[in-house]
């Protein structure tokens, strides 16, 4: 048996107010599961579980997201999670504050033949 790929999902989170990284990533993949109803794993007779779900997470400033929160999102199967440089900051006029943007994939796999 192999890994395989069987779903790609994307999301994007925000923190308007309190440029808080793991806020706006949590968000991220929040916004790429919710709106899915995986039946892959049940359609191949294999338990949810066995779902290994590999989070990719952009942000500006990856060293500011806790890896551990984001993945505990993830409702069913294990986790991975890498966060790289992307996103977006934008500061208000002031400089005193500013709005973070994270862009979530999750990738399912599953070990099929």
């Amino acid at each position: 048996m192999t890994m395989k790929r069987m779903v790609l999902e994307i999301g994007m989170g925000t923190d308007i107010r309190g440029a808080d990284y793991t806020k706006a990533a949590v968000r991220a993949l929040r916004d790429a599961l919710w709106h899915n109803s995986l039946n892959i794993a049940a359609a191949l007779e294999m338990p949810i579980d066995a779902m290994v779900v590999e989070v990719l997470i952009g942000v500006p400033k990856p060293d500011r997201v806790d890896k551990a929160e984001v993945l505990a999102v993830l409702p069913h199967g294990t986790g991975t999670i890498k966060v790289v440089q992307g996103g977006l900051e934008i500061f208000n006029d002031a400089g005193t504050g500013s709005t973070v943007i994270a862009n979530a994939a999750a990738i399912v796999r599953l070990d099929i033949v």
